[in-house]
């Protein structure tokens, strides 16, 4: 059931927004409006590969024909709080903080380097607020890939979104 109400939720907003599909081979940032919805998160730190969101992780990015943007990725087996959020006990706020991640603000697209530059205005990882990460990204078809360079868990990171329909 929380599978489907999140994947309605993604159809509404791609709806909302009235992102088009992008062709093969496109790069450009015209071609990344829409709702994109995460497939995989691959990150590697010294040689070991890890999936810190899961397999397969929950996450939305969306990119408006404004330049904003908004992404949230998270595992799908967060344990709920047996309180309030406010009173969250050591090991359930571990598991939101090292379980997710979100970012909102501003990005642009280089097509001549085949970049995204996410101009992070707020994180719910604060080192991240108010500072631009370039990612080299490729779209094929309906599905958008990008590299973070400089992952919050430390290493690198392989993120994969497919565009909701």
């Amino acid at each position: 059931m929380r599978s489907f109400n999140f994947q309605a939720l993604c159809l509404m907003m791609s709806l909302s927004l009235g992102g088009s599909v992008s062709p093969a081979g496109a790069q450009t940032a015209k071609d990344l409006v829409g709702t994109w919805v995460a497939v995989s998160n691959v990150a590697e730190q010294n040689g070991v590969k890890s999936e810190p969101y899961g397999s397969p992780p929950l996450g939305m990015l969306i990119f408006d024909a404004d330049g904003h943007y908004g992404l949230v990725l998270s595992r799908n087996d967060i344990p709920k709080f047996a309180s309030t959020r406010t009173n969250g006990t050591a090991d359930e706020n571990k598991a939101v903080v090292q379980g997710t991640i979100s970012h909102f603000g501003r990005y642009a697209v280089s097509e001549s380097d085949k970049t995204i530059a996410f101009k992070i205005d707020i994180s719910s990882y604060p080192n991240w607020n108010g500072t631009e990460q370039k990612r080299s990204f490729s779209l094929k078809g309906d599905e958008l890939t990008y590299t973070v360079p400089s992952f919050s868990g430390g290493g690198t990171a392989v993120s994969v979104w497919k565009r909701a329909m």
